[in-house]
């Protein structure tokens, strides 16, 4: 999971050499922490956080075949 927030994060701001992505992992929950320059954070969000909202669905979709629930959160 955390390599797929990377990339699509990678994709989609000005600066992907300051995309991290981090993992802590709580039983069945995983939490994915997305931390990005302070000049794409509106990228990363967009308009009415819908590019936020799309990251999480895809990021919850993937996350079904391993039957674990994954949080992404946007640092």
């Amino acid at each position: 999971m955390k390599e797929l927030v990377e990339v699509i994060a990678k994709a989609l701001v000005d600066h992907p050499e300051e995309v991290t992505v981090t993992e802590k992992e709580d039983g069945k929950r995983l939490t994915i922490e997305l931390h990005v320059a302070a000049s794409d954070m509106g990228k990363v969000i967009g308009k009415q956080g819908k590019i936020a909202k799309a990251i999480r669905s895809v990021v919850r979709a993937a996350s079904f075949k391993e039957n674990i629930r994954v949080d992404v959160d946007i640092i």
